[in-house]
Parts: C-alpha cells; sequence; structure tokens
C-alpha cells in the first residue's frame, strides 16, 4: 500500500466531516437565499459555520466569507482589498514565492497598470522585514505575503509587517493556506486585513474555502449585482461543503497541540536518520521556531527531484516536487528561485509533508530510502 507524505498538497477528507456533508446533502440541502423553511434552515446552518470560523480565527463574524477554496479566496481577497484601499497609489508588494493563484493574478494585475514588486527570500526561506520597508513608497497601497511557504513550510514575521502596512496606510492581505488547521493563526487574522484559508487542506471537502476580510473596510463586489455572500463571490453557497469544512476545522483545532507535539518528533525522527547524510541531503528553513513541522522541502545534491519523487513513487512512498499547481512546469519551484537558488541545483527539490496517518516507521523507512539514493548520488 502506498504510504502518504503530500499532506501539503491535499488531505483526505475526515470521516466525521464526511457524515456531515452527507447529512447537510441529504437533509438540509435548500439554497440559502430561497425565503421558505428549508431555505431557512440552510441560511442557519451557514450563518452558525461563519460564527464558528469568526470563533477560531478569533474576528467579526461579518467578515467571513465561504468560497470555493484557497485560490479564489487569494483572488477574490487582493480584489475586494483593492476596491477598498486606505490611500491613492498603484503600487503592490508581495513574495516572489507566493501561491500561484497569488503571483498570476499580480502578473495580470501588471498588464493592467499596476506596478509589483517581488520579495526574495533569505537563504532560511524566509522574507525579511527590512525588504518590506525598503520596498515600500508612498504610492504603496497593498502588501499580500503568505504566512506559511507551501513547499518548505517557513512562517513569514506577517505581525511584524503587518504593523509597519498600519502606520502606512497600507493594506495587508496573507495566504494562510498552509498554517489555518496546523498553527494558531488567531494574532494573524487579527493584525492582516484579509486572509485566505483551503478546506482541504485540514481535512475538509475539496472545493471549500474561506476569506476574512475586515468589516470595517468598504470593499465592492468585483461582479455588480452578486447577491450570494453579501456580494464576495456569485453562485449557490455550498452548504454541505461549509458544514463539513467547519467539522474538519473544529477537529483540527481540537488536536492541533497534540498534533504539532506528534510532527515534531516525527521531523525530529527524520533529521536524525538522515544524520550522516548531512553532506548530501539539504533540509531548507529548519528553523523549528518559524516553521510547520510537517513540511520539509529538501534536496539531494546531484539528483533531480523529479527523479527523487519517480524512485519513492516506486518503492510506495508518495511525495512532490513542489505544490501540486506548480508540478508539471519545467521551472523549478518558484520557493527555490526565490532564495537564489537557481540551475540545477533548483531542480534537486522535492517536498516531503506529513498528516495525521503518517507513522514514526514510515517515516524512518522513508528516510533510509532517501539516505539510499543520496548514496547512489555519490558513487558517480
Amino acid at each position: 500500500m502506498m504510504k502518504y507524505f503530500d499532506y501539503a498538497a491535499t488531505c483526505p477528507l475526515d470521516r466525521e466531516a464526511a457524515e456531515i456533508y452527507i447529512q447537510a446533502a441529504t437533509e438540509h440541502f435548500g439554497n440559502s437565499q430561497s425565503l421558505h423553511d428549508m431555505g431557512s434552515t440552510a441560511e442557519n446552518i451557514l450563518e452558525v459555520c461563519r460564527r464558528e470560523f469568526s470563533n477560531l480565527l478569533d474576528v467579526e463574524s461579518a467578515g467571513i466569507f465561504f468560497t470555493s477554496g484557497g485560490s479564489e479566496s487569494n483572488f477574490l481577497s487582493i480584489m475586494a482589498l483593492l476596491s477598498a484601499l486606505r490611500k491613492k497609489g498603484k503600487h503592490i508588494i508581495t513574495g516572489a514565492a507566493e501561491h500561484s493563484s497569488v503571483y498570476n493574478l499580480m502578473k495580470k494585475l501588471e498588464t493592467e497598470g499596476w506596478e509589483v514588486t517581488y520579495l526574495p527570500l533569505n537563504r532560511k526561506g524566509q522574507i525579511e522585514y527590512d525588504s518590506v520597508i525598503k520596498a515600500a513608497r508612498k504610492e504603496t497601497v497593498l502588501v499580500s505575503i503568505h504566512h506559511g511557504n507551501p513547499e518548505i513550510g517557513t512562517l513569514q514575521p506577517l505581525e511584524a509587517i503587518a504593523a509597519f502596512c498600519k502606520s502606512q496606510d497600507v493594506l495587508l492581505h496573507s495566504d494562510c493556506v498552509q498554517t489555518f488547521g496546523k498553527i494558531p493563526i488567531a494574532s494573524i487574522a487579527r493584525s492582516v486585513d484579509a486572509l485566505s484559508i483551503s478546506g482541504h487542506k485540514f481535512y475538509g471537502p475539496k472545493g471549500t474555502g474561506a476569506a476574512y476580510i475586515n468589516p470595517r473596510l468598504a470593499w465592492k463586489p468585483l461582479i455588480a449585482g452578486t447577491a450570494h455572500e453579501k456580494g464576495f463571490r456569485p453562485g449557490t453557497v455550498n452548504i454541505p461543503g461549509i458544514a463539513a469544512m467547519t467539522m474538519a476545522a473544529q477537529k483540527a483545532h481540537l488536536i492541533m497541540e497534540a498534533e504539532t507535539v506528534r510532527m515534531r518528533k516525527l521531523r525530529s525522527l527524520f533529521r536524525e536518520t538522515l544524520s550522516d547524510m548531512t553532506d548530501r541531503v539539504q533540509i531548507f528553513g529548519d528553523d523549528e521556531a518559524y516553521q510547520i513541522p510537517g513540511i520539509l522541502g529538501m534536496s539531494i545534491k546531484g539528483i533531480e527531484g523529479q527523479y527523487v519523487m519517480l524512485e519513492c513513487n516506486r518503492k510506495g512512498y508518495a511525495i512532490s516536487t513542489g505544490t501540486a499547481c506548480h508540478t508539471g512546469m519545467v521551472s523549478p519551484a518558484k520557493t527555490m528561485t526565490a532564495m537564489g537558488i537557481t540551475g540545477k541545483e533548483a531542480k534537486e527539490f522535492f517536498r516531503i509533508s506529513f498528516g495525521r496517518e503518517t507513522k514514526a516507521e514510515d517515516v524512518e523507512a522513508l528516510a533510509k530510502t532517501i539516505a539510499e539514493l543520496s548514496l547512489h548520488a555519490s558513487a558517480f
């Protein structure tokens, strides 16, 4: 049976969440916009879920909007902020290693007259706080920086960046897809103007997500006349998916502390098993204080990451060569490029990520497989 080590890409649907989905889809299937009793029941479920997410994030429920996932949340959040700017200007700051949903939107905005500065990562995989200050101008109106890097798991200094943005009347958005449900982010939610999350990253159903927009911002609907979610997005609201995602979010938060301890132990076991291979195997951004413990971005000197992935797959381990939205592209992982790692070395990158079903014996066995591959590379 295949051992799954790609939880940063997606998680299986939690069984309790699946049961909630079926119940909502078969018993409470009314349209939340309908005026009859079944519509009212659906609307009540929706609002209970909205309040629960506001509690988990420690923000006002009026700022929670449900979407089809992280990519849509990123897109709609950024567009909402651009419609509610605190000052005039056409300059945006973002990271060079943002998720493709943010990066591609920035490229589109550039064609529409916006100027975008892409900040690099240091060798630890972080955006330097000083680089944000240096990049800022009087025309800067928006900053969009992810909380947790999706390829190597490093955490960005968002609270410090948020304080600076606030002092300059600059709005701040953060992609929190990789961190929600894995580490506490309530302090981040209170600091930013908008954030994005995705249900399938914390064992909710695919096609579900949420965005938080500071309710004190007078944002405008992207499409005039949109009725659902107070104009935030068009389309019938996915009540069963939202109910299941809410269940998954509650469970993730209940077990978060215990899972963090377990993930750190698994990470330590993995590193210890490879301790004799540090001259050939590199783990990027491995500072525990600024790290999602379940994500390991790494490389084997002299072997392309795609080859490592295929060999691991052949031996029964599912790993990846970066974010799923980037897989299949010829270019190396954006994180490597943003860290100044280029050429052959950049293409050596691969990612391993742990989840609830990850067992210590499987982690040790995978580490030994990686070690064998590194020895094979050194023989040539």
